[in-house]
């Protein structure tokens, strides 16, 4: 029987623990105030969607901060222009609030474009534009009748909701972009690769594996995009989304305007990465094409599985958490979980739907906690009570992962591997593999004593150098003092938790003994 955990009761029904009741969780809500939420804001979900367009000038209209904080945030590779990696801000201050700072937004776009000639301009609005009202409409259609270059404003003020209101705001800048261009369509089957970021060259890998099927990819978007080939993007026969939480209504805006039918995939996992080709391929419906993706399967299977059991045997029995931005990510992920034979306990997401809930409860096992929007002191207790090995997660995860003990893989915009594909998904096993079975874990107290951590997720006393205790911490009982080291024996260490000096069991033993 799990010990209760207290939650802010604004929201207690967003969490939901498998097979205790019949399924319920509250989501898609603004964040509860003091839950220290993880979500981010609407200009941070307009930024990460646009940000890897690679030849188009990126300008934040706000002060430096929020240019600072989303530089380099998605860590996009390019094949080409390096634009992109190069972040602007108007620098708003004290005397632009006052006055406006339209004025100093229209000078800072001429003197940009005038310098690196980018194929299209984003100007990106913050809570400040917001509240002083400066129109960035008028000033991108100033801009763009002197330079010639299109720019477009991005109504992505912080204040104005989550880092879901953004992937809008995005997609409603792109749609300015769609159809602009008035080259022929391409021949044979096309399609456009929409909600891929090309982290760590994914955007390579499925492009790949669309070519060896007979596809013609028209553009990416966003990662390693081109603006030309985004204007031409009408011109595909099927729109492929992988993260539809930011890129669905862009999908639904190319179906409306030019009929464009989509499908969601994900390329995370031998499961998910085949069923999407299967998908494409199907959707043709080209009897030649669905051969050539057939051979193309089960060579890559063929090819990755005798690699993958080695890290299964290693893993079988470990168990783990996840808690991603998107929902999309953490069915693939419990998916390519279970296929490494490690049971998912917790499974989360910032701005899940109904429907990715249901999806994930269906995909989990009984036992397993849903958790909407949690926060830091949430997750690290139930990763503490659940027993998890393994935290899957972004940067915003990883101090609570170290400082309870527990192993971190990084799965968001901050990794350097590529985790798509077939290939992917055998890095993605030596990540998991290397992290759960550190020998650094064994020096945890954690695993120790197996102890629940009781504390909030707060920078934490100092460790003595013997033992890895805090100093100023309670002496813990061992679980299980009755089988300390008899008298006279050599080892003056507790034969269960092995600590010296602080151990209850051994220190009542050696009471006995004098």
């Amino acid at each position: 029987m799990r010990e209760a955990i207290d939650i802010l009761d604004a929201r207690r029904r967003q969490v939901h623990t498998k097979g205790s009741q019949p399924f319920q969780l509250d989501c898609e809500k603004h964040s509860v105030a003091g839950s220290v939420s993880q979500r981010a804001c609407v200009f941070c979900g307009s930024r990460v969607v646009l940000y890897p367009i690679t030849d188009a000038l990126h300008l934040v209209h706000g002060p430096i901060g929020c240019a600072a904080y989303t530089w380099d945030i998605r860590g996009a590779q390019s094949s080409g222009s390096q634009l992109h990696r190069m972040s602007f801000s108007t620098d708003l201050r004290e005397k632009d609030v006052i006055y406006g700072g339209e004025k100093k937004c229209e000078t800072a776009l001429i003197e940009l474009i005038g310098r690196y000639r980018p194929k299209a301009a984003f100007v990106y609005a913050t809570c400040i534009v917001g509240l002083i009202g400066d129109d960035l409409e008028a000033v991108c259609r100033r801009v763009t009748a002197q330079t010639g270059v299109e720019t477009i404003p991005v109504h992505s003020e912080g204040f104005a909701g989550s880092k879901k209101d953004g992937y809008t705001a995005a997609c409603a800048a792109l749609d300015r972009l769609v159809g602009s261009s008035e080259s022929p369509p391409p021949d044979g089957p096309s399609i456009n690769i929409l909600g891929d970021f090309n982290i760590a060259g994914e955007t390579w890998v499925i492009r790949d594996y669309y070519e060896r099927m007979g596809v013609n990819v028209i553009s990416t978007i966003t990662g390693d995009g081109r603006v030309d080939d985004i204007r031409r993007a009408h011109h595909a026969q099927l729109n492929v989304v992988q993260c539809s939480g930011s890129m669905k209504g862009l999908a639904r805006l190319m179906k409306q305007q030019y009929d464009i039918p989509f499908v969601h995939v994900s390329y995370f996992g031998l499961e998910d990465v085949s069923k999407a080709l299967y998908d494409v391929a199907e959707t043709f419906n080209d009897p030649a094409m669905m051969q050539r993706t057939k051979r193309l399967v089960r060579d890559e299977i063929s090819g990755v599985m005798p690699r993958l059991r080695r890290y299964r045997d290693a893993l079988q029995g470990k168990k783990a958490a996840v808690y991603t931005g998107g929902a999309f990510k953490a069915f693939s992920l419990v998916r390519s979980l279970r296929t490494l034979g490690v049971q998912t306990v917790i499974a989360g997401s910032q701005t899940g739907n109904p429907q990715d809930y249901q999806q994930l409860e269906s995909l989990c096992d009984d036992g397993t906690v849903l958790l909407d929007d949690t926060n830091p002191l949430e997750l690290a207790k139930f990763i503490d009570q659940t027993g998890a090995d393994l935290l899957i997660g972004g940067v915003k995860e990883r101090p609570i992962a170290y400082k309870l003990g527990v192993a971190f893989c990084d799965h968001n915009h901050e990794r350097k591997r590529c985790l798509a594909g077939y290939e992917g998904m055998v890095n993605f096993a030596n990540e998991v593999y290397s992290s759960v079975c550190s020998p650094v874990w064994s020096l945890s107290p954690r695993k120790q004593h197996a102890l629940f951590v009781k504390r909030s997720i707060a920078p934490g006393p100092l460790v003595t150098a013997d033992s890895g205790l805090p100093l100023n911490a309670k002496v813990p009982q061992c679980p299980t003092a009755a089988t300390a080291p008899s008298p006279g024996s050599d080892s003056q260490a507790c034969g269960v938790c092995q600590l010296k000096a602080h151990c209850s069991g051994l220190a009542a033993q050696e009471t006995e003994t004098a």
